[in-house]
């Protein structure tokens, strides 16, 4: 949407409030309910205005990110409706940048009286936008007004038949197409409605991976611990991927080489046959003296947010060098297009220079090596669908090495195999946290972020605001002081609804700067960020409390709809 018109809503918002609430969300898109039957989920209100669709799609069961570029709309909106199970973004399309970096999908796209804000050059870059937002069997709804101009707004005249083809074209159906006259009485005035399902991933995605896993020429795993280095990046660490222009995710090319390294130490440690022709670590290019010299890191010691002191410091960043240089010169340079030379995965690399001192692993450091690109299709399928794609990468890999070690004449034990494969998450450790608690407790008044209740040291549970039973994760953000009797009994495995975190958010940034943010201890306080940045979608920009906390709740969203965790109320 072009600034004049975002100007002109600004202007006239409070009139636009009234007309708009004037109309309820039954009767404006009365017409499409009837394929929302049985659907609950996420759902994007684009252009979402005074927030009454958003409310209104609340009332059906959704859990709505609501885009709205107008700032004085938006305080309209929360004026008017103000709900916890709505987040709102300032984004627009035709780009809509602040929402790709979120690395959500959603059930239901609704595009409300937007559509001919856009340029006929903007209006096909949208649509795929729109699109590649959309889960499998997703609906995208658009309401298009047709009807002279006015003046501040930018309104295009969208021809009949076009978005029947942009759909076509990205492999998406159009269900519903029909032409009705405007509810505000505007006789010149008529809009046409649409609902547009997607069959499947309509990306070609899905296809082009199960090639590479179970089609592609493998000299060696190579290509799938790429492949599966990047789905880990996909699933937990979607804060370090960056928007790069129309067609691709950049990612911190040091970020691939330290899960490279995590996802093969085991492996090596294990002799398990990475090529055909070679034992254990012979002729494996990363496995040198730097990599030897980690032999006492845990896998799960190389994740970001970790410090490591002078000496080992250096052994590791030559051992992510080395991976480096291994996967520019063999994965991503064979992983190619079927039928070409050309490579998936793009790559621009950097020289790294080591510094003296400790190395501390964040997003700086990690993109300095470079960054590999992730054609957006590809990442959105290993966002979405990881938990069908790392099996059948692991199914592969197992049976790759189980023919590498017959032809050496090996017999390998199959769940030796399937152990050394196995992700390692972090230990479940609230030690270091407790003790903070304890220490503020001696200081200062410190209560329950749930219920508000005074703590005690007998009384103090640190509960995983996220539970680890469905998302395994220690950071910083994640911990709070709660009272052991809700954490143990109503709590428990469950995610906090909105109406919750809502009704907490206050608590919760209390104990981050208590407990993370104080002047006297910037380790905490960088280790706090940095974790909050790799796993929630912070966006660019300077980090705040209110930010991560933001991120939590957008967080919170995406883990309810794709794990489907039971929720939990404060009563």
């Amino acid at each position: 949407m072009s600034r004049e018109s975002i100007s002109w809503y600004d202007a006239s918002a409070h009139i636009l409030a009234t007309r708009y609430e004037s109309l309820p969300f039954s009767k404006v898109h009365g017409w499409f309910l009837p394929f929302l039957t049985g659907m609950t989920g996420t759902a994007l209100d684009v252009g979402a205005g005074t927030g009454r669709d958003a409310a209104g799609l609340v009332g059906l069961g959704f859990d709505v990110i609501a885009v709205e570029p107008s700032a004085r709309m938006r305080e309209e909106a929360r004026r008017l409706h103000a709900d916890p199970r709505i987040r709102w973004i300032d984004d627009a399309l035709p780009d809509l940048e602040v929402v790709n970096r979120l690395g959500m999908a959603f059930d239901l796209v609704l595009v409300s009286a937007v559509w001919m804000h856009l340029s006929q050059s903007e209006r096909s870059r949208a649509f795929r936008k729109l699109i590649l937002l959309l889960r499998p069997s997703g609906l995208l709804v658009m309401t298009v007004r047709h009807g002279p101009l006015e003046p501040g707004r930018s309104f295009h005249e969208v021809p009949e038949g076009e978005l029947e083809n942009l759909a076509k074209n990205h492999g998406a159906e159009v269900i519903y197409n029909q032409t009705s006259p405007d509810q505000l009485g505007r006789m010149d005035v008529t809009w046409s409605h649409l609902a547009i399902r997607l069959p499947d991933d309509g990306t070609g995605a899905l296809p082009l991976l199960r090639h590479i896993i179970l089609k592609s020429d493998k000299s060696s795993t190579y290509k799938l611990g790429l492949l599966r280095t990047i789905a880990r990046i996909a699933d937990g660490a979607q804060g370090m991927a960056h928007f790069a222009g129309e067609e691709f995710i950049s990612v911190p090319l040091g970020l691939a080489a330290l899960i490279w390294l995590r996802l093969y130490k085991p492996l090596i440690k294990a002799e398990l046959p990475q090529t055909p022709s070679n034992r254990g670590t012979s002729g494996l290019g990363f496995v040198g003296p730097s990599f030897s010299a980690l032999s006492g890191l845990l896998p799960n010691d190389l994740r970001t947010g970790m410090t490591f002191p002078h000496g080992i410091s250096t052994e590791l960043h030559q051992s992510i060098k080395k991976s480096v240089e291994t996967i520019v010169k063999n994965p991503a340079h064979y992983i190619t297009f079927p039928g070409t030379t050309d490579p998936i995965f793009k790559i621009i690399r950097k020289r790294s220079e080591m510094k003296s001192g400790p190395l501390f692993l964040d997003e700086r450091y990690l993109r300095s090596f470079g960054d590999i690109f992730v054609p957006i299709h590809i990442w959105r399928a290993l966002s979405r669908y990881d938990a069908w794609i790392e099996p059948a990468l692991i199914g592969e890999w197992i049976r790759l090495m189980k023919s590498y070690a017959e032809a050496q004449g090996q017999n390998l034990n199959l769940e030796a195999m399937y152990m050394a494969m196995e992700w390692s998450d972090p230990n479940r450790d609230v030690s270091t946290i407790r003790k903070i608690a304890l220490e503020l407790l001696d200081k200062k008044r410190l209560s329950c972020v749930w219920t508000g209740k005074d703590l005690t040291a007998k009384n103090l549970d640190v509960d995983h605001c996220f539970p680890w039973s469905a998302w395994p994760c220690d950071d910083l953000w994640n911990l709070m002081p709660a009272d052991r009797k809700v954490n143990q009994g109503l709590k428990r495995n469950r995610l906090p609804s909105a109406q919750t975190i809502e009704n907490s958010a206050k608590r919760i940034m209390d104990w981050w700067n208590m407990a993370y943010l104080p002047d006297g201890n910037p380790f905490f306080k960088k280790r706090f960020f940095v974790e909050a940045s790799g796993t929630l979608p912070l966006g660019e920009g300077e980090n705040s409390i209110e930010k991560v906390f933001d991120a939590l709740s957008i967080k919170r969203i995406n883990l309810r709809r794709d794990q489907g965790i039971e929720e939990w109320n404060l009563e």
